[in-house]
């Protein structure tokens, strides 16, 4: 089975190409439409001071300022202060004689670029893109069973390396539980990876319609049914299963803000028991939120697309605690995703 062996190369510059697309039209917004740099280099500030200087939602200037530490164009300086590096003062500023903003102005046109301008000022994703209703961002065009269909079959093609690399790391938390629920667990992939390979397990996955339909074809297509149910539910309805105690959370909290993420932790330490597994497995951010690189990249697409983007380790972990988690922890899994694990106190 597949969900057994790993790869015999590693995908990872493969996986990079699709995540970070977007990152050149975030740039490319901020250095064209806002001339972030030559302000920036004007007037250094604190992040809520830069923001309001910018007039920029919170959330996608959390992304943009992210994306730029991890290139090395901005540094934070004394008490937070936010100022550009030499090569942006030699490169990014408009006045400078080395400027490439008018490299980056042969872009403006490009759709994405658009929408970045408003998703800054407005902190709302646009449409996903290639969604026929302009008007949806991805959670709206999820309700669509075809654009559902095709992509959780996206998503699910690259859990069968992501899933089996992070059943492999959590061995030894596993090794003492019973049963898992996959919260928003898209087609199952991660549930079936993880019973797969700790075969003392079964499992739930937790989806809505018309996704859930498509996740019990494909339980059913690796041969797992009867060990891995699919449950039909909406995540923030707080109505989950007790009967697991083990919570996996598997490219889900990216796509939200923080508010949403603390209600899905509320929902998992209410019907945890004490002592329960949480996992929480993404695309992170380090603690200090310079990066990696491609981890800030991939932030982009999502807060253009959803309501969400990438957390640092420490972000996750501090939301876990205020929702009574503790022992947490960070690892790295594979493909620049990494997970944080933390048990209902």
């Amino acid at each position: 089975m597949s969900l057994q062996t790993l790869p015999k190369t590693d995908p990872t510059k493969i996986l990079r190409y699709r995540d970070g697309i977007y990152a050149v039209d975030m740039l490319t917004a901020a250095i064209v439409e806002f001339d972030f740099f030559t302000r920036l280099a004007e007037q250094p500030g604190s992040f809520e001071e830069v923001r309001d200087m910018m007039g920029w939602a919170p959330r996608p200037a959390d992304v943009l300022i992210t994306l730029c530490k991890a290139n090395g164009f901005i540094a934070e300086g004394l008490e937070g202060t936010l100022q550009v590096t030499g090569m942006a003062r030699e490169h990014l500023v408009s006045d400078s004689p080395w400027s490439l903003a008018g490299y980056y102005g042969s872009l403006k046109d490009r759709p994405v670029v658009k929408d970045f301008v408003r998703v800054l000022t407005t902190g709302k994703p646009a449409q996903w893109s290639g969604h026929e209703n302009a008007e949806e961002d991805w959670h709206g065009a999820m309700h669509d069973e075809n654009f559902a269909v095709a992509f959780t079959a996206a998503m699910d093609c690259r859990g069968l390396f992501l899933g089996k690399a992070l059943a492999d790391h959590l061995a030894e938390d596993l090794a003492d539980r019973k049963r898992v629920l996959d919260v928003g667990g898209g087609s199952g992939v991660y549930a079936c990876a993880l019973i797969a390979n700790h075969p003392h397990l079964t499992a739930a996955v937790m989806e809505q319609a018309p996704v859930d339909a498509l996740a019990r074809e494909k339980v059913a297509e690796r041969g797992l049914a009867d060990r891995v149910e699919v449950v039909t539910g909406d995540m923030f309805s707080g109505k989950w299963p007790k009967d697991a105690d083990t919570h996996l959370f598997s490219n889900v909290m990216h796509d939200w803000d923080t508010p949403e993420i603390a209600t899905l932790l509320g929902h998992s330490a209410a019907a945890l028991p004490s002592g329960g597994l949480i996992i929480i497995h993404e695309t992170f951010l380090n603690a200090e939120k310079t990066g990696p690189l491609p981890v800030a990249e991939y932030s982009c697409i999502l807060v253009h697309s959803t309501q969400g983007r990438c957390y640092g380790s420490g972000e996750m972990i501090a939301l876990l605690e205020a929702a009574g988690f503790g022992d947490a922890r960070y690892f790295d899994t594979a493909g620049d995703r990494g997970a944080v694990v933390a048990r209902k106190l």
